[in-house]
Protein backbone atom coordinates (compact mmCIF):
# COMPACT_ATOMS: atom_id res chain seq x y z
CA UNK A 1 0.00 0.00 0.00
CA UNK A 2 1.21 3.34 -0.58
CA UNK A 3 1.77 5.83 1.43
CA UNK A 4 -1.13 7.92 -0.20
CA UNK A 5 -3.48 5.10 0.15
CA UNK A 6 -2.31 4.64 3.79
CA UNK A 7 -3.35 8.34 4.47
CA UNK A 8 -6.78 7.88 2.51
CA UNK A 9 -7.68 4.94 4.31
CA UNK A 10 -6.81 6.62 7.60
CA UNK A 11 -8.69 9.75 6.98
CA UNK A 12 -12.38 9.76 9.14
CA UNK A 13 -15.29 9.56 6.68
CA UNK A 14 -17.52 12.53 7.47
CA UNK A 15 -20.78 11.43 9.09
CA UNK A 16 -23.06 13.71 7.13
CA UNK A 17 -22.75 16.13 4.28
CA UNK A 18 -23.60 20.05 5.17
CA UNK A 19 -23.44 22.26 3.15
CA UNK A 20 -21.00 25.47 4.26
CA UNK A 21 -23.23 29.03 4.13
CA UNK A 22 -23.15 30.87 0.76
CA UNK A 23 -25.02 34.42 0.70
CA UNK A 24 -25.38 36.45 -1.90
CA UNK A 25 -24.18 40.01 -0.83
CA UNK A 26 -27.20 42.15 -0.58
CA UNK A 27 -25.00 45.27 -1.40
CA UNK A 28 -25.01 44.66 -5.05
CA UNK A 29 -28.37 46.37 -4.49
CA UNK A 30 -29.38 49.71 -2.71
CA UNK A 31 -32.63 49.97 -1.34
CA UNK A 32 -33.79 53.68 -0.79
CA UNK A 33 -35.96 54.49 2.76
CA UNK A 34 -38.49 55.99 0.89
CA UNK A 35 -40.31 55.62 -2.22
CA UNK A 36 -42.92 57.35 -4.16
CA UNK A 37 -44.77 57.28 -7.18
CA UNK A 38 -43.69 57.04 -10.40
CA UNK A 39 -45.93 59.37 -12.90
CA UNK A 40 -44.98 61.05 -16.28
CA UNK A 41 -41.23 59.89 -15.82
CA UNK A 42 -40.76 61.62 -12.62
CA UNK A 43 -40.96 60.74 -8.81
CA UNK A 44 -43.89 62.26 -7.21
CA UNK A 45 -45.49 62.27 -3.95
CA UNK A 46 -48.37 60.48 -3.17
CA UNK A 47 -51.14 63.09 -2.88
CA UNK A 48 -52.89 60.88 -0.52
CA UNK A 49 -50.11 61.31 1.83
CA UNK A 50 -50.10 57.80 2.76
CA UNK A 51 -47.72 55.80 3.30
CA UNK A 52 -46.30 51.59 4.36
CA UNK A 53 -43.93 49.92 5.34
CA UNK A 54 -42.52 46.62 2.87
CA UNK A 55 -40.24 44.18 4.51
CA UNK A 56 -38.18 40.99 4.36
CA UNK A 57 -40.47 38.24 5.27
CA UNK A 58 -37.15 35.84 5.92
CA UNK A 59 -36.22 37.91 8.71
CA UNK A 60 -39.50 40.70 9.18
CA UNK A 61 -36.89 43.47 8.58
CA UNK A 62 -38.23 46.69 7.40
CA UNK A 63 -36.60 47.17 4.19
CA UNK A 64 -38.76 50.86 2.94
CA UNK A 65 -41.50 53.43 3.28
CA UNK A 66 -43.88 52.71 0.11
CA UNK A 67 -46.30 55.32 -1.33
CA UNK A 68 -49.73 53.97 -0.98
CA UNK A 69 -51.53 55.38 -4.22
CA UNK A 70 -54.79 56.70 -4.21
CA UNK A 71 -57.58 57.74 -6.09
CA UNK A 72 -55.74 61.41 -7.02
CA UNK A 73 -52.90 59.62 -7.05
CA UNK A 74 -54.26 56.82 -10.32
CA UNK A 75 -55.71 59.92 -11.72
CA UNK A 76 -52.34 61.74 -12.11
CA UNK A 77 -50.62 58.02 -13.58
CA UNK A 78 -53.73 57.85 -16.02
CA UNK A 79 -53.59 61.40 -17.25
CA UNK A 80 -49.94 60.77 -17.72
CA UNK A 81 -50.26 57.84 -19.67
CA UNK A 82 -52.86 59.15 -21.45
CA UNK A 83 -50.68 62.34 -22.79
CA UNK A 84 -48.21 60.13 -23.51
CA UNK A 85 -50.32 58.60 -25.59
CA UNK A 86 -51.78 60.99 -27.37
CA UNK A 87 -48.63 62.94 -27.93
CA UNK A 88 -46.69 60.46 -30.22
CA UNK A 89 -46.06 57.34 -28.57
CA UNK A 90 -49.08 55.42 -29.97
CA UNK A 91 -48.05 56.93 -33.50
CA UNK A 92 -43.86 56.48 -34.06
CA UNK A 93 -42.19 54.32 -36.23
CA UNK A 94 -43.05 50.13 -34.87
CA UNK A 95 -39.17 49.73 -35.31
CA UNK A 96 -38.50 53.02 -32.53
CA UNK A 97 -40.60 51.40 -30.31
CA UNK A 98 -38.63 48.04 -30.84
CA UNK A 99 -35.46 50.00 -29.87
CA UNK A 100 -36.88 50.69 -26.41
CA UNK A 101 -37.55 47.34 -25.40
CA UNK A 102 -34.14 46.30 -27.16
CA UNK A 103 -33.10 48.78 -24.43
CA UNK A 104 -34.86 47.37 -21.84
CA UNK A 105 -33.91 43.37 -22.01
CA UNK A 106 -30.27 44.43 -22.22
CA UNK A 107 -29.83 46.60 -19.20
CA UNK A 108 -32.28 43.81 -17.49
CA UNK A 109 -29.93 41.71 -18.45
CA UNK A 110 -26.54 43.82 -17.05
CA UNK A 111 -28.08 44.21 -13.50
CA UNK A 112 -29.62 41.17 -13.37
CA UNK A 113 -27.52 40.36 -10.12
CA UNK A 114 -29.15 43.57 -8.86
CA UNK A 115 -32.60 42.49 -9.45
CA UNK A 116 -32.64 39.02 -8.57
CA UNK A 117 -30.95 39.97 -5.32
CA UNK A 118 -33.86 42.69 -4.42
CA UNK A 119 -36.86 40.13 -5.97
CA UNK A 120 -35.10 37.22 -3.26
CA UNK A 121 -34.25 39.83 -0.11
CA UNK A 122 -38.61 41.16 -0.82
CA UNK A 123 -40.23 38.54 -1.80
CA UNK A 124 -38.45 35.59 0.04
CA UNK A 125 -37.64 32.99 -2.89
CA UNK A 126 -34.32 31.82 -2.88
CA UNK A 127 -31.62 33.31 -4.94
CA UNK A 128 -31.13 30.34 -7.36
CA UNK A 129 -34.80 30.93 -8.78
CA UNK A 130 -34.42 34.90 -9.26
CA UNK A 131 -31.35 34.35 -11.33
CA UNK A 132 -31.77 31.51 -12.97
CA UNK A 133 -35.33 31.84 -13.75
CA UNK A 134 -37.20 35.17 -12.85
CA UNK A 135 -34.56 37.71 -14.48
CA UNK A 136 -33.82 35.57 -17.65
CA UNK A 137 -36.62 35.23 -18.23
CA UNK A 138 -38.42 38.67 -17.74
CA UNK A 139 -35.40 39.75 -20.23
CA UNK A 140 -36.56 37.22 -23.00
CA UNK A 141 -40.12 38.74 -22.67
CA UNK A 142 -38.49 42.01 -23.65
CA UNK A 143 -36.74 40.82 -26.47
CA UNK A 144 -39.20 38.66 -27.64
CA UNK A 145 -41.33 41.27 -27.83
CA UNK A 146 -39.17 43.57 -29.40
CA UNK A 147 -39.18 41.75 -31.86
CA UNK A 148 -42.84 41.90 -32.64
CA UNK A 149 -43.18 45.48 -32.27
CA UNK A 150 -42.54 46.55 -36.44
CA UNK A 151 -44.38 43.07 -37.83
CA UNK A 152 -47.86 43.27 -36.12
CA UNK A 153 -49.54 43.11 -39.31
CA UNK A 154 -47.53 39.94 -40.10
CA UNK A 155 -48.60 38.25 -37.00
CA UNK A 156 -52.33 39.39 -37.67
CA UNK A 157 -52.61 39.45 -41.37
CA UNK A 158 -55.35 41.01 -43.33
CA UNK A 159 -56.29 42.82 -39.66
CA UNK A 160 -54.60 45.86 -39.55
CA UNK A 161 -53.74 45.98 -36.32
CA UNK A 162 -53.91 49.22 -33.86
CA UNK A 163 -52.85 50.17 -30.33
CA UNK A 164 -56.21 50.28 -27.60
CA UNK A 165 -55.01 53.09 -25.31
CA UNK A 166 -54.25 52.94 -22.27
CA UNK A 167 -53.75 49.38 -19.95
CA UNK A 168 -54.25 49.59 -16.43
CA UNK A 169 -52.04 46.47 -14.69
CA UNK A 170 -52.28 44.58 -11.69
CA UNK A 171 -49.56 42.37 -10.79
CA UNK A 172 -49.36 40.09 -7.72
CA UNK A 173 -46.49 39.02 -5.62
CA UNK A 174 -45.37 35.53 -6.17
CA UNK A 175 -42.97 36.76 -9.74
CA UNK A 176 -42.96 40.45 -9.17
CA UNK A 177 -40.38 41.07 -12.02
CA UNK A 178 -41.54 38.59 -14.33
CA UNK A 179 -44.99 39.36 -14.61
CA UNK A 180 -44.25 43.19 -14.68
CA UNK A 181 -42.57 41.59 -17.77
CA UNK A 182 -45.11 39.99 -19.19
CA UNK A 183 -47.43 42.34 -18.94
CA UNK A 184 -45.35 46.06 -20.04
CA UNK A 185 -43.79 44.23 -22.75
CA UNK A 186 -46.43 43.54 -25.14
CA UNK A 187 -48.77 46.32 -24.04
CA UNK A 188 -45.61 48.78 -25.16
CA UNK A 189 -44.51 46.83 -28.12
CA UNK A 190 -48.35 46.90 -29.42
CA UNK A 191 -48.12 50.91 -28.98
CA UNK A 192 -50.21 51.38 -25.69
CA UNK A 193 -49.21 52.98 -22.55
CA UNK A 194 -49.09 51.48 -19.12
CA UNK A 195 -50.20 52.24 -15.90
CA UNK A 196 -49.04 49.39 -13.62
CA UNK A 197 -49.58 48.32 -9.91
CA UNK A 198 -47.19 46.04 -8.17
CA UNK A 199 -48.57 43.99 -5.38
CA UNK A 200 -48.44 45.15 -2.01
CA UNK A 201 -45.76 42.97 -0.58
CA UNK A 202 -43.23 43.37 -3.42
CA UNK A 203 -43.07 46.57 -5.03
CA UNK A 204 -39.02 46.67 -4.95
CA UNK A 205 -38.16 45.39 -8.08
CA UNK A 206 -41.42 47.20 -9.82
CA UNK A 207 -39.42 50.25 -8.35
CA UNK A 208 -35.82 49.57 -9.25
CA UNK A 209 -37.60 49.06 -12.72
CA UNK A 210 -37.82 53.06 -12.58
CA UNK A 211 -33.93 53.21 -13.12
CA UNK A 212 -34.49 50.81 -15.90
CA UNK A 213 -36.81 52.98 -17.55
CA UNK A 214 -35.08 55.97 -17.25
CA UNK A 215 -31.81 54.50 -18.45
CA UNK A 216 -33.73 53.61 -21.46
CA UNK A 217 -34.60 56.86 -22.23
CA UNK A 218 -38.01 55.51 -22.66
CA UNK A 219 -40.69 58.87 -22.83
CA UNK A 220 -42.50 60.00 -19.86
CA UNK A 221 -45.27 58.44 -19.32
CA UNK A 222 -45.63 55.51 -21.27
CA UNK A 223 -45.58 53.64 -18.13
CA UNK A 224 -46.10 54.93 -14.70
CA UNK A 225 -45.51 52.60 -11.81
CA UNK A 226 -48.19 53.21 -8.87
CA UNK A 227 -48.00 51.28 -5.39
CA UNK A 228 -50.45 50.49 -2.96
CA UNK A 229 -52.85 47.38 -1.76
CA UNK A 230 -55.92 46.75 -3.40
CA UNK A 231 -57.61 49.84 -3.09
CA UNK A 232 -55.10 51.19 -5.48
CA UNK A 233 -56.03 48.39 -7.72
CA UNK A 234 -59.82 49.23 -7.41
CA UNK A 235 -59.16 52.95 -8.27
CA UNK A 236 -57.22 51.91 -11.53
CA UNK A 237 -60.33 49.05 -12.40
CA UNK A 238 -63.16 51.45 -12.53
CA UNK A 239 -60.96 54.65 -14.03
CA UNK A 240 -63.10 55.39 -16.60
CA UNK A 241 -59.82 56.55 -18.56
CA UNK A 242 -58.58 53.13 -18.74
CA UNK A 243 -59.46 51.31 -22.14
CA UNK A 244 -57.88 47.69 -20.58
CA UNK A 245 -57.16 45.78 -17.41
CA UNK A 246 -55.17 43.25 -17.28
CA UNK A 247 -54.94 41.32 -13.63
CA UNK A 248 -53.17 38.14 -12.50
CA UNK A 249 -54.05 36.87 -8.89
CA UNK A 250 -56.93 35.36 -7.12
CA UNK A 251 -59.88 34.17 -8.65
CA UNK A 252 -61.89 35.91 -5.99
CA UNK A 253 -60.33 39.20 -6.77
CA UNK A 254 -61.04 38.43 -10.17
CA UNK A 255 -64.48 37.83 -9.94
CA UNK A 256 -64.74 40.79 -8.49
CA UNK A 257 -63.07 43.11 -11.43
CA UNK A 258 -64.97 41.43 -14.22
CA UNK A 259 -68.41 42.36 -11.98
CA UNK A 260 -66.80 46.07 -12.03
CA UNK A 261 -66.20 46.25 -15.62
CA UNK A 262 -69.55 44.25 -16.88
CA UNK A 263 -71.34 46.56 -19.29
CA UNK A 264 -68.59 48.95 -19.85
CA UNK A 265 -66.05 48.76 -23.24
CA UNK A 266 -63.14 48.00 -21.05
CA UNK A 267 -61.04 45.14 -22.21
CA UNK A 268 -60.24 42.66 -19.69
CA UNK A 269 -57.90 39.52 -19.11
CA UNK A 270 -57.34 37.50 -15.94
CA UNK A 271 -54.97 34.83 -14.80
CA UNK A 272 -55.71 33.41 -11.84
CA UNK A 273 -55.71 30.24 -9.45
CA UNK A 274 -54.92 26.71 -9.97
CA UNK A 275 -55.29 23.52 -9.11
CA UNK A 276 -53.11 21.44 -11.00
CA UNK A 277 -52.98 17.71 -11.09
CA UNK A 278 -49.32 16.39 -12.17
CA UNK A 279 -50.32 12.79 -13.23
CA UNK A 280 -48.04 9.72 -13.25
CA UNK A 281 -48.48 6.58 -15.07
CA UNK A 282 -47.03 2.90 -14.41
CA UNK A 283 -44.47 3.49 -17.37
CA UNK A 284 -42.78 6.82 -16.00
CA UNK A 285 -39.44 7.33 -15.35
CA UNK A 286 -39.70 7.43 -11.26
CA UNK A 287 -36.68 9.85 -10.82
CA UNK A 288 -37.28 11.77 -13.21
CA UNK A 289 -40.51 12.28 -12.19
CA UNK A 290 -40.03 12.81 -8.46
CA UNK A 291 -37.12 15.46 -9.73
CA UNK A 292 -40.45 17.51 -11.61
CA UNK A 293 -43.00 16.42 -9.10
CA UNK A 294 -40.62 18.53 -6.74
CA UNK A 295 -40.34 21.31 -9.62
CA UNK A 296 -43.79 21.64 -9.38
CA UNK A 297 -44.90 22.04 -6.08
CA UNK A 298 -41.86 23.59 -3.96
CA UNK A 299 -40.95 25.36 -6.73
CA UNK A 300 -41.11 29.38 -5.42
CA UNK A 301 -42.51 27.82 -2.21
CA UNK A 302 -45.23 26.68 -3.92
CA UNK A 303 -46.76 29.90 -4.72
CA UNK A 304 -47.18 29.38 -8.08
CA UNK A 305 -50.88 29.73 -9.36
CA UNK A 306 -49.77 26.63 -12.43
CA UNK A 307 -48.16 24.50 -9.32
CA UNK A 308 -48.63 20.94 -9.57
CA UNK A 309 -50.52 20.60 -5.98
CA UNK A 310 -52.53 17.57 -6.81
CA UNK A 311 -50.45 14.16 -7.57
CA UNK A 312 -52.39 11.76 -9.16
CA UNK A 313 -50.26 8.36 -9.00
CA UNK A 314 -51.16 5.42 -10.81
CA UNK A 315 -51.95 2.38 -8.26
CA UNK A 316 -49.17 0.04 -9.13
CA UNK A 317 -46.33 2.54 -8.81
CA UNK A 318 -47.97 4.53 -5.97
CA UNK A 319 -45.35 3.09 -2.99
CA UNK A 320 -42.18 3.13 -4.59
CA UNK A 321 -43.20 6.67 -6.17
CA UNK A 322 -44.00 7.99 -2.82
CA UNK A 323 -41.05 6.37 -0.73
CA UNK A 324 -38.79 8.20 -3.76
CA UNK A 325 -40.59 11.27 -3.04
CA UNK A 326 -40.26 11.12 0.56
CA UNK A 327 -36.64 10.59 0.73
CA UNK A 328 -36.23 13.52 -2.05
CA UNK A 329 -38.06 15.91 0.34
CA UNK A 330 -35.08 15.10 3.19
CA UNK A 331 -32.89 16.72 1.08
CA UNK A 332 -34.35 19.66 0.51
CA UNK A 333 -32.78 23.31 2.02
CA UNK A 334 -35.42 25.49 4.22
CA UNK A 335 -33.75 28.48 4.53
CA UNK A 336 -32.29 32.10 3.86
CA UNK A 337 -33.24 33.07 0.21
CA UNK A 338 -29.74 34.95 0.12
CA UNK A 339 -28.58 31.72 0.26
CA UNK A 340 -27.32 29.86 -2.93
CA UNK A 341 -27.31 26.66 -1.65
CA UNK A 342 -31.71 27.33 -0.64
CA UNK A 343 -33.97 25.32 -2.20
CA UNK A 344 -37.35 26.54 -0.66
CA UNK A 345 -37.44 30.27 0.79
CA UNK A 346 -39.66 32.31 2.94
CA UNK A 347 -43.54 32.19 2.73
CA UNK A 348 -44.40 36.04 1.09
CA UNK A 349 -46.09 37.14 4.33
CA UNK A 350 -48.21 36.18 7.35
CA UNK A 351 -51.31 36.54 6.01
CA UNK A 352 -50.41 33.88 3.15
CA UNK A 353 -48.61 31.63 6.21
CA UNK A 354 -51.97 31.94 8.17
CA UNK A 355 -53.93 30.41 5.04
CA UNK A 356 -51.20 27.82 4.27
CA UNK A 357 -51.81 26.55 7.91
CA UNK A 358 -55.43 26.99 8.15
CA UNK A 359 -55.96 24.66 5.16
CA UNK A 360 -52.84 21.97 6.06
CA UNK A 361 -55.02 21.91 9.89
CA UNK A 362 -57.95 21.25 7.48
CA UNK A 363 -56.31 18.32 6.03
CA UNK A 364 -55.54 16.42 9.17
CA UNK A 365 -59.12 16.77 10.22
CA UNK A 366 -60.47 15.55 7.49
CA UNK A 367 -58.64 12.31 8.02
CA UNK A 368 -55.55 12.96 4.93
CA UNK A 369 -52.04 11.19 6.27
CA UNK A 370 -49.63 14.27 6.35
CA UNK A 371 -45.57 13.91 5.88
CA UNK A 372 -42.74 16.50 6.32
CA UNK A 373 -39.58 15.67 6.60
CA UNK A 374 -37.30 16.79 9.73
CA UNK A 375 -36.35 20.33 8.80
CA UNK A 376 -35.19 22.98 11.11
CA UNK A 377 -36.60 26.75 10.56
CA UNK A 378 -35.12 29.71 11.28
CA UNK A 379 -37.21 31.60 14.34
CA UNK A 380 -37.97 34.99 12.18
CA UNK A 381 -39.95 35.48 9.51
CA UNK A 382 -42.85 33.18 7.76
CA UNK A 383 -41.95 29.61 7.10
CA UNK A 384 -43.40 26.47 6.00
CA UNK A 385 -41.64 22.92 6.00
CA UNK A 386 -42.43 20.97 2.58
CA UNK A 387 -45.56 18.96 2.90
CA UNK A 388 -47.00 16.02 1.31
CA UNK A 389 -50.46 14.21 2.36
CA UNK A 390 -51.31 10.74 1.43
CA UNK A 391 -54.83 9.48 1.52
CA UNK A 392 -56.59 12.06 0.39
CA UNK A 393 -60.03 11.93 -1.21
CA UNK A 394 -61.44 14.52 -3.83
CA UNK A 395 -63.71 15.97 -1.54
CA UNK A 396 -60.72 16.80 1.23
CA UNK A 397 -60.75 20.59 0.93
CA UNK A 398 -56.69 20.26 0.39
CA UNK A 399 -57.37 18.31 -2.97
CA UNK A 400 -60.11 21.18 -4.26
CA UNK A 401 -59.08 25.20 -2.93
CA UNK A 402 -55.54 26.62 -3.86
CA UNK A 403 -53.26 26.29 -1.04
CA UNK A 404 -50.74 28.72 -2.86
CA UNK A 405 -48.05 27.29 -0.65
CA UNK A 406 -45.16 24.34 -0.40
CA UNK A 407 -47.90 21.42 0.16
CA UNK A 408 -49.08 18.21 -2.28
CA UNK A 409 -52.14 16.39 -2.05
CA UNK A 410 -51.70 12.95 -3.46
CA UNK A 411 -54.33 10.59 -5.05
CA UNK A 412 -54.24 7.30 -7.23
CA UNK A 413 -55.99 5.95 -9.89
CA UNK A 414 -56.13 2.47 -12.01
CA UNK A 415 -57.09 3.82 -15.69
CA UNK A 416 -56.11 6.96 -18.20
CA UNK A 417 -60.45 7.82 -17.73
CA UNK A 418 -60.28 7.99 -14.24
CA UNK A 419 -56.89 10.01 -13.98
CA UNK A 420 -59.03 12.42 -16.50
CA UNK A 421 -61.99 12.47 -14.28
CA UNK A 422 -60.13 13.46 -11.08
CA UNK A 423 -57.75 15.87 -12.76
CA UNK A 424 -60.86 17.50 -14.53
CA UNK A 425 -62.65 17.85 -11.05
CA UNK A 426 -61.84 21.09 -10.28
CA UNK A 427 -62.80 24.79 -10.67
CA UNK A 428 -59.83 25.29 -12.40
CA UNK A 429 -58.16 24.75 -15.41
CA UNK A 430 -54.69 26.74 -15.92
CA UNK A 431 -52.11 24.18 -16.29
CA UNK A 432 -51.27 19.89 -15.99
CA UNK A 433 -48.56 17.28 -15.78
CA UNK A 434 -48.55 14.15 -17.71
CA UNK A 435 -45.62 11.58 -16.86
CA UNK A 436 -45.02 8.49 -19.45
CA UNK A 437 -42.99 7.38 -21.66
CA UNK A 438 -45.78 6.86 -24.37
CA UNK A 439 -46.16 9.55 -26.62
CA UNK A 440 -49.78 8.40 -27.65
CA UNK A 441 -50.81 8.68 -24.21
CA UNK A 442 -49.22 12.11 -23.81
CA UNK A 443 -51.20 12.97 -26.88
CA UNK A 444 -54.79 11.36 -25.87
CA UNK A 445 -54.43 12.74 -21.93
CA UNK A 446 -53.31 16.88 -23.10
CA UNK A 447 -56.64 16.67 -25.49
CA UNK A 448 -58.65 16.15 -22.66
CA UNK A 449 -57.11 17.50 -19.99
CA UNK A 450 -59.51 20.71 -18.88
CA UNK A 451 -55.57 22.90 -19.15
CA UNK A 452 -54.44 25.62 -20.66
CA UNK A 453 -50.81 24.51 -20.22
CA UNK A 454 -50.39 21.01 -20.58
CA UNK A 455 -46.10 19.56 -19.73
CA UNK A 456 -45.05 16.25 -20.80
CA UNK A 457 -41.98 14.33 -18.72
CA UNK A 458 -41.60 18.10 -17.14
CA UNK A 459 -43.09 20.73 -15.06
CA UNK A 460 -43.09 24.44 -14.99
CA UNK A 461 -41.41 25.11 -17.97
CA UNK A 462 -42.47 28.62 -19.48
CA UNK A 463 -40.83 30.55 -22.79
CA UNK A 464 -41.93 33.70 -23.67
CA UNK A 465 -43.12 32.26 -27.67
CA UNK A 466 -45.43 30.07 -25.68
CA UNK A 467 -48.69 31.11 -24.27
CA UNK A 468 -50.18 30.89 -21.17
CA UNK A 469 -53.66 31.07 -19.17
CA UNK A 470 -56.11 28.87 -18.47
CA UNK A 471 -60.03 27.92 -18.28
CA UNK A 472 -62.88 27.99 -15.93
CA UNK A 473 -61.79 29.79 -12.45
CA UNK A 474 -58.09 30.22 -13.83
CA UNK A 475 -59.10 32.99 -15.94
CA UNK A 476 -59.58 33.93 -19.61
CA UNK A 477 -56.84 35.63 -22.19
CA UNK A 478 -53.51 34.52 -22.75
CA UNK A 479 -50.25 35.92 -22.21
CA UNK A 480 -47.10 35.09 -24.17
CA UNK A 481 -46.51 34.45 -27.67
CA UNK A 482 -48.70 36.05 -30.66
CA UNK A 483 -51.52 35.27 -28.08
CA UNK A 484 -50.06 37.65 -25.64
CA UNK A 485 -50.22 40.74 -28.10
CA UNK A 486 -53.83 40.09 -28.93
CA UNK A 487 -55.58 41.82 -26.03
CA UNK A 488 -53.47 44.73 -26.67
CA UNK A 489 -54.53 45.64 -30.09
CA UNK A 490 -57.80 46.35 -31.66
CA UNK A 491 -58.82 44.75 -35.28
CA UNK A 492 -60.79 47.11 -37.70
CA UNK A 493 -62.65 44.18 -38.66
CA UNK A 494 -63.99 43.32 -34.92
CA UNK A 495 -67.50 44.17 -34.15
CA UNK A 496 -66.41 43.62 -30.01
CA UNK A 497 -63.91 43.99 -27.84
CA UNK A 498 -61.43 41.53 -27.59
CA UNK A 499 -62.03 39.75 -23.89
CA UNK A 500 -65.13 41.98 -23.48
Amino acid sequence: MSELERKRSAAPVPSEWTYAPAPESRDVVRVEDRYGLFVGGEWVEPRSGETYTTIAPSSEEPLAEVAQAGSEDVDLAVEAAREAYDDGWSDIPPSERAKYLFRIARILQERSREFAVLESLNGGKPIRESRDVDLPLSAAHFFYYAGWADKLEYAFPNRRPRSVGVAGQIIPWNFPLLMLAWKVAPAIAAGNTVVLKPAETTPLTALLFCDVLRQAELPAGVVNIVTGDGRTGAEIVKHPGVDKIAFTGSTEVGKAIQRELAGTPKRLTLELGGKAANVVFDDAPLDQAVEGIVNGIYFNQGHVCCAGSRLLVQESIYEPLIGKLKRRLGTLRVGAPLDKNTDVGAINSRQQLDKIEELVRSGRDEGAEIYQPPCRLPERGYWFVPTVFTNVAQSYRIAQEEIFGPVLSVLTFRTPDEAVEKANNTPYGLSAGVWTEKGSRILAMAQRLRAGVVWANTYNRFDPTSPFGGYKESGFGREGGLHGLEPYLTFEDESEPWGG
